[in-house]
This record gives C-alpha cells, structure tokens and sequence, in this order.
C-alpha cells in the first residue's frame, strides 16, 4: 500500500511493519540533490526513532539503514529483518480495541498484510524520518532550524520554553539528549510513568512539541492554502497523533483578545511580535516568529491488559490480550517523526514560495 503527500515536493510512503521492506519515494527535489546529503547526519536522525535503543521501545531490532533505489524518481528503502508475523495471527479476526484492525477490514477485507499494523503501524515512521532528515537537511542549508522535545507524558509536563527568543542552539541540545526535554527532572519523573503503566501491562500517551525557526515571514496562504493546514495534514498521517495545536491552541479558547493579540514591535530593525500566542503564523502565513506546534500522542492500543473485543470471524464477543513487542509509550521515539513531517511541510511550502518566484 501507498500513501502521499505534498503539492510541489510530493513525498510516497510505501510498504508495511512486517513486509520486506518499507521505504519512501520523494519528487520534486533537484536532480543530484543526494550529493547534497551527509548521510551519517540522516542516519543518526533515523537512529533516533529506530526501535530497540533504550528500556522504553519496543525491542524490535531493527537497523534502520537507508538504501537509495533510484534517483529518478529519488527511492530510498529500509530492509526490514526482524519481523515476527505469528505474534499478530489472532489480530486477523479479533482486532485490538484503539486500533486500525477493525476499520481496516472493514475497509480492505483481507487484502491488507496487517502483520504489525501493516500500514497503519508506526513502523511506517521510518521511511517518513527518511524524507524528513533529507528536508531538515535542506531547510538547514536556508537558516532554518526543525527541532521537537517531549512536552508531556501522561500529564507530566515538561518547562516551558520562551516562545518568542528559542534559540537554535537551546532545542537542538535538548533535540540530542536520549530523552529530549529541557527539565531532566520533569524526564525523570516520565521515564517512571513510561515504566510503572508497562510494568502493568499499560501504555501512556503524552504531547510532542515541535519548533521551526529561522522560517522567513510570507510563506503560506488563506484558508487551506495556510502553513497550519499543509503542516497539520501532514502531523495527522503519523499514527497515533489524535490532536494538534499551534501557539497557544485550545487555551485561546479562554482568553481574551487583549491577551491573544501578539503585539507588534521592531527588533534589529525587523517587524516582530512581543508575545507568540499564534505560534509564528497569521491568517495561515509565517509572520517570522518561530513557529510551534504540539502534537498529542493517544497511548499505544496494543496492551497486555484482558481487553474485550469481538471475533470477526464468528461475530461473537471475544477477550484479547496481546503479546509481541510493542512501545509502552511512543512520544520519545515520536519527537524525530514530528520534526521530519514539519521539516517536509515547511519545504513544500517553501517550494511553491520559490516556484512562484518569491523568496
């Protein structure tokens, strides 16, 4: 199965958690653009979603190494070589509450290789950190910065950070810590939530914030032309996302607009803003303050807690527990993936900028 996204770089995710391979197809880049690309750096990036590093994902074993296919049009594949199909046979008739098991039969019958969630498994975050690590790249070339922390997990929450004077510097040391929050304390304190629900049998969803600056002001459009509705459509594809917000999101819904407004001033002899309630977009355009968004993460459905389901195949209720090797919370392995769909957001917008003749 495939699935795309993007109007000028268009971006192809193919392949599923326990099939051969899974990898991406990427357009709309410049022909030799690889030559471009340090791969040591794209590699380590990927690392930092690879499955198996530390206590808290699953402890699949998987390498991670991108293979560049073709480069016209731009292929990289990732191998996959530690699956175990049989942990899911029960899946195929008794599917896991909170996940995609059910609409996806509903929706493909069998058709599907749903081993591991197949298509709907955050495996499939991957090949997305291979495009994104390739844009981060890129947009780094252009001055601007994608970094993400874990905001929250589980109602832990991490320091806020200052939404209008971030450095590059600031995010990009907490973006290379093994558990990416600025308060080691608060990191602490998540670490053990993350250990006591998997210890039960449990899982834990949390909120990755993610920050792109350097991002010139005029980038983006009205309505669904805007820099919100190209970077949420994308954030919506990572699985478990159930949510996202930009600047002060849902909690303007309680202000006042004396307390919204952003309002102007002029710093180094540039328009800016003294506050960043609207995370660094207006009427869906960059206004050049540093953009922010918080991604919520549900927690992980597939959970060794007795669970009641239904067996599709005898239409009679069932009870479910579930085996195999699963993250008890995926918001750490979920901070890179942030960054590689709002990196290949902002360079697809960037693109119709240039293609337009704008800079």
């Amino acid at each position: 199965m495939q699935s795309q996204f993007g109007n000028n770089v268009k971006v192809t995710i193919f392949g599923g958690s326990h099939e051969p391979e899974i990898g991406c197809i990427i357009e709309g880049l410049p022909a030799g653009v690889m030559s471009e690309i340090d791969m040591d750096e794209l590699q380590a990036f990927l690392d930092r979603r690879a499955p198996g590093r530390n206590e808290f994902s699953t402890q699949r074993k998987e390498s991670d190494v991108p293979l560049v296919r073709s480069e016209d049009p731009l292929t990289l594949v990732i191998r996959n070589k530690d699956q175990h199909p049989g942990d899911y046979k029960k899946l195929a008739s008794v599917p896991r509450p909170g996940h995609a098991d059910f609409t996806a039969r509903v929706k493909y019958g069998g058709a599907l290789e749903m081993s591991g969630g197949g298509p709907f498994s955050g495996r499939m975050t991957a090949p997305l950190c291979i495009a994104g690590g390739i844009a981060k790249q890129l947009l780094k070339k252009k001055g601007i910065t994608v970094c993400a922390r874990i905001n929250a997990i589980h109602g832990i929450c991490d320091i806020p950070l200052d939404p209008v004077n971030i450095t590059a510097a600031v995010l990009e040391e907490i973006a290379a810590k093994d558990f990416p929050v600025f308060d080691d304390e608060a990191g602490m304190e998540m670490k053990d939530e993350i250990r006591t629900a998997r210890a039960e049998g449990d899982s834990v969803g949390g909120i990755v914030e993610v920050y792109v600056l350097g991002c010139p002001a005029g980038v983006g459009g009205p309505m669904y032309d805007g820099v919100e509705s190209a970077m949420a459509a994308v954030f919506f594809g990572i699985p478990a996302v159930k949510g996202v917000e930009f600047g002060a999101g849902f909690s303007a819904a309680f202000m006042r607009g004396s307390e919204n407004n952003d309002p102007f001033c002029l710093r180094d002899g540039k328009v800016a803003t003294m506050t960043n309630n609207c995370g660094g977009i207006l009427g869906g355009i960059t206004d050049g303050m540093p953009i922010i968004a918080q991604l919520a993460f549900k927690p992980t459905p597939s959970i060794s807690i007795e669970q009641d389901s239904v067996d599709l195949d005898k239409m009679e209720p069932a009870k479910l527990v579930i085996g195999g090797r699963h993250d008890p919370c995926v918001v750490l392995r979920a901070v890179p993936v942030a960054e590689a769909a709002a990196a290949l957001a902002i360079l697809d917008l960037m693109s119709e900028e240039n293609a337009h003749g704008k800079k």
